[in-house]
């Protein structure tokens, strides 16, 4: 068992998406997250439903996000 809950735990700051296809590595978490949320306000269809699971993702502080089913 973890002597600190896992959201007290410093989180790295580099995080790995893969959107449609499309595969970055972020350095800053919150940077990802900003493009990820406008990305999803700014879309419909497909597009948002991607972008969503994504940036769901990255809120639960997961250093690696997809849309792929796995």
């Amino acid at each position: 068992m973890l002597h600190y809950p896992e959201l007290a735990m410093p989180r790295s700051r580099t995080v790995t998406t893969v959107c449609n296809g499309k595969r970055e590595v972020w350095n800053d978490y919150e940077k990802a997250k900003a493009y990820f949320l406008k990305l999803m306000i700014s879309t419909d269809g497909g597009e948002h439903d991607r972008a969503k699971c994504v940036y769901i993702q990255l809120m639960h502080g997961l250093d690696k996000c997809s849309d792929e089913a796995e």
